[in-house]
């Protein structure tokens, strides 16, 4: 007869398997039975995490992962899990952050900081400052994560998306240009590529390249196309409309308005379309170039009351930032009502419970 520890294993294999295989409730089962044997068990409390993690159940999950730390503080990816959870899933950056730097320090309690745990840690934490909008220090986070832990597909894709965000298009390029030529098959850099080329030929900031805006646009097409051959659902072709059925779709939405705030809209109308961002934008204004619209001027709330409306007041739509969001036209109708109802919004001083009550969210 097998001893707990034995068994304590073999359920876990058979965990491994029933999961690869979509069997999620077998699975489970199989991981109780670990734990039966082994109730201090952190790799089944950590699988479970896991599983529970792609089922969605979150709370769940990160309890799972705090299970797996408090009976073995030493096993390192349940803690790598919880940080990421956190970041991806609580929105809980700080207590992310706090996490890294104690791992980070190296204490003898906690897991050993060799190369690929230190990596995987500056990514995390570079993860965590993104989204707290410090754009610089993910930058210099991620190129620890790629010091310590060598080139990889997933460490590139982050750092050519975070220069991206910062509007440096030509070294976004170069950093995933290289990433693209050692994994060719990897669909997330591709579309990272694909991003990065379209804003080189629009913007037409090709200094120092060899290829014309037409040779950036025709790559850039490419690389979206490949990376739709390789994953179609989670990169779908990028939607394309007239400029005339854009327009159409914007005087739909300020119809729509309530009739108490349409009034108050003249001031910002038309409203203008472009294509996208422009660099000074991006770049002076901290504006990521992904933006759907945006509110340009001061806010009805701020102004004067002996104030005239300012002229240079103006609500932009982003074409071809809507056009990559949506599926098929329905979405993108849709995706432009809001941005519309959000911008009007900003102009109008509301914040997001405003926004609800008046018709606008």
């Amino acid at each position: 007869m097998k001893n707990s520890k034995d068994r304590y294993w073999d359920c876990l294999d058979q965990a491994m398997e029933a999961s690869h295989g979509g069997r999620i409730e077998e699975a489970l089962a199989w991981l109780e039975e670990a734990l039966k044997a082994n109730p201090g068990g952190a790799e089944a409390h950590n699988g479970r995490g896991e599983i529970l993690w792609d089922e969605g159940r979150v709370e769940e999950s990160l309890f799972e992962f705090e299970r797996a730390i408090g009976t073995d503080p030493k096993f390192g990816t349940a803690h790598l899990n919880r940080i990421e959870l956190l970041i991806e899933e609580a929105g809980e950056f700080e207590t992310a952050l706090e996490a890294c730097d104690e791992l980070l320090a190296g204490l003898p309690a906690l897991p050993r900081l060799d190369r690929p745990f230190q990596a995987e840690l500056c990514y995390l934490k570079a993860k965590a400052l993104f989204y707290r909008d410090d754009l610089e220090g993910a930058v210099f986070l991620i190129r620890r994560a790629i010091k310590s832990g060598g080139e990889q597909g997933t460490y590139a894709a982050f750092e050519g998306h975070v220069l991206f965000e910062m509007g440096s298009y030509l070294e976004a390029r170069r950093v995933l240009d290289r990433a693209a030529a050692s994994e060719p098959d990897s669909p997330h850099i591709l579309y990272g590529l694909g991003l990065v080329l379209e804003r080189i030929a629009w913007a037409g900031d090709d200094r120092g390249s060899e290829e014309s805006r037409e040779q950036a646009r025709q790559a850039a097409e490419f690389a979206f196309e490949r990376a739709n051959s390789l994953d179609p659902i989670q990169f779908p072709r990028p939607l394309s409309v007239s400029v005339e059925f854009f327009d159409e779709v914007i005087a739909e939405a300020l119809d729509n308005l309530p009739r108490s705030i349409r009034e108050y809209v003249e001031p910002v109308l038309p409203i203008g379309v472009e294509d996208f961002p422009s660099l000074d934008l991006v770049v002076g204004e901290s504006l990521s170039p992904q933006t759907l619209g945006l509110f340009m001027g001061v806010p009805r709330t701020e102004a004067a009351p002996t104030e005239q409306v300012p002229a240079l007041d103006r609500i932009l739509l982003f074409k071809g930032n809507l056009e990559k969001i949506c599926r098929d036209r329905e979405e993108l109708i849709e995706q432009i009502q809001i941005t519309v109802r959000h911008e009007v919004g900003h102009y109008l001083g509301l914040d997001e419970n405003d926004l609800e009550r008046l018709g606008l969210a």
